[in-house]
């Protein structure tokens, strides 16, 4: 069968590959034969190198989706035909996650979704929704997972204000589920043609922070001086002071992003004055990308594709994931 090998930190290093057939599932396995992928921040740092502890070479990309071909015995609640995800991280079902459970990674510990054929547990699958598209599907294992925890981790009700930094993947996916959840929703970008975007998508009010650097005191005028009961920060070192500052008394500043880095000297006072709770994320358990897959599925949400490349279109696709894409970069595997 045919796979994509990355053999080092390059794009330059990204080749197709003949692999042998994967014998038949074991106890408990399925085979699926995979559809399409899609890109994260977190494919983009292993494929330059950025990513700690990754031995080259490697099938790289943790998200993709496929058709079950093959099913194992004692694999229950699958059959033949069904379309489904692979939930990246392929050891952890569901419950409270662990070093042990978070460290498995499709893509980055274990081989990813550019491959005819992938060999999973049939825990770790997820059903697509029925109105989703290949490209669509592939779209949101991590980001619908995270997307669901940081709304859940916040407890997002009807009339809560939620706050999200970019337009990327798991904002624009946090922003349909939010407003599922009836939820207001403020978007932060630089552009104002993404803004606009995001007002379309369901957006409640928008904010450039070019424009308006301190779109933290927006963020409270905005929410008649209460704050947000979510800010979901996907940037890093350079907003989590502003977003500690956006957040109400007693809301939720979750972590998930560090395109702009890690390190940061921060004053405690607003956290501990604020009663705020800081959340890191490792995406989550297949359980929480079920629950996510289940509302996207009543809502008919339809995630955001920004565009799809063919198998043979890689580096472009890889490329188009570094320049901040609005929504998500799908890859067709028409081998």
């Amino acid at each position: 069968m045919f796979a994509i090998s990355l053999g080092g930190p390059s794009l330059d290093q990204l080749k197709r590959i003949d692999l042998p057939d994967p014998p038949p599932p074991g106890h408990g396995q399925l085979l699926v034969r995979m559809h399409a992928a899609s890109l994260n921040f977190l494919d983009l740092a292993v494929a330059f190198g950025q990513y700690p502890g990754i031995v080259y070479p490697l099938v790289p990309v943790a998200d993709g989706v496929g058709e079950i071909i093959a099913i194992g015995d004692g694999a229950t609640g699958v059959a033949l035909g069904d379309r489904v995800a692979l939930h990246p991280k392929a050891m952890w079902f569901s419950g409270r996650g662990s070093v042990e459970k978070a460290g498995i990674t499709r893509g980055v510990t274990l081989p990813g979704s550019l491959m005819e054929i992938a060999t999973v547990d049939a825990q770790s699958v997820v059903r697509l929704a029925d109105h989703l598209s290949w490209e669509q599907g592939a779209t949101l294992p991590i980001a619908a997972t995270t997307a669901w925890n940081a709304l859940s981790c916040a407890n997002i009700v009807p009339g809560s204000n939620v706050v999200l930094l970019g337009t990327g993947g798991a904002s624009t996916i946090a922003l349909q589920l939010a407003k599922a959840r009836g939820a207001r929703v403020i978007v932060t970008s630089s552009s104002d043609a993404k803004l606009a975007y995001a007002r379309e998508i369901g957006a409640d009010e928008t904010i450039n922070y070019t424009a308006s650097p301190n779109w933290d005191q927006d963020v409270v005028t905005l929410t008649n001086g209460l704050g947000a009961d979510l800010v979901l920060d996907t940037v890093g070192t350079a907003t989590f002071p502003r977003s500690l500052s956006a957040a109400r008394y007693g809301g939720v500043v979750f972590t998930i992003g560090f395109v702009t880095g890690t390190a940061l000297e921060i004053d405690l006072m607003p956290i501990i004055v604020k009663a705020l709770r800081v959340q890191g994320n490792n995406t989550g358990s297949a359980e929480d990308f079920a629950k996510a897959m289940q509302a996207i599925q009543a809502s008919r949400i339809e995630p955001v594709l920004a565009k799809t490349f063919g198998i043979g279109e890689l580096a472009e696709a890889y490329y188009a994931q570094s320049h901040g894409p609005v929504g998500k970069i799908a890859i067709r595997l028409d081998w």
